[in-house]
């Protein structure tokens, strides 16, 4: 589904990315592991839009999308979770799932609010509030839920537990399941390990701006000194 070779990126005159390669397919979980500044982010931007490609190519479902911008990215079904959350502050939790609604490939059941409030309860019974008074948890709720209104068939989740309580952070884990049990292709940057091999296919280990190691979960699993070289403190 996704294919990524060789992306390079920049920040003005100081390179981030030196060639990146990895690849999503219909249906599974990867991640993007490391530890921070070594470039996970600035890959999911480059591959959505945000930030311009050099050098590479980023193909998703067969068509060329290195240079489009952002909004036609979005628009052929790539979802992100941004880090942050970045949710609109000033609009309802209603509103901001109803304003990035789309259906685009006229899936026969689509997500809607029901689906979503069915999937995260606690957003319904703050349905009306204002995105900036949730909780950290509820807001991060609020974004995954934005995101799937947009009926994706890529969801790209940038640091998707960072800094949520224990609870909250298995009821996201929950939620990843549960829209891998339905086939959705996801993409998630994290660093709760013990979390990420129960859920994902593959992994790909990101240091300084490349892929240096790529394996299943029981080969992660299997080496820890893989853990302890590229992912510890």
């Amino acid at each position: 589904m996704l294919s990524v070779r060789g992306i390079e990126a920049f920040y003005g005159s100081s390179q981030v990315l030196f060639g990146m390669d990895f690849d999503v397919s219909a249906g599974e979980v990867v991640t993007l592991l490391g530890r921070n500044g070594m470039g996970k982010t600035t890959t999911i931007h480059s591959l959505i839009g945000i930030v311009r490609a050099r050098g590479g190519r980023v193909e998703f479902e067969g068509a060329d999308i290195t240079q489009l911008p952002s909004y036609k990215i979005a628009k052929l079904g790539i979802g992100l979770v941004p880090e942050g959350r970045q949710v609109f502050p000033n609009l309802s939790v209603r509103e901001n799932l109803v304003a990035t609604a789309a259906n685009r490939r006229n899936s026969a059941n689509p997500w809607t609010l029901e689906k979503v409030f069915e999937m995260f309860p606690e957003l319904e019974t703050r349905r009306t509030s204002m995105a900036n008074l949730l909780s950290g948890g509820e807001q991060q709720m609020l974004a995954i839920g934005r995101a799937l209104m947009t009926n994706p068939q890529l969801l790209i989740l940038d640091e998707a537990t960072e800094g949520l309580a224990p609870l909250i952070r298995q009821e996201i884990w929950a939620c990843l399941r549960r829209l891998k049990d339905e086939k959705l292709s996801i993409v998630v940057v994290d660093k709760n390990i013990a979390d990420l091999v129960k859920l994902a296919d593959r992994h790909y280990i990101v240091e300084k701006g490349r892929v240096v190691w790529s394996g299943s979960s029981d080969d992660l699993v299997a080496d820890p000194t893989i853990q302890e070289r590229f992912l510890g403190v």
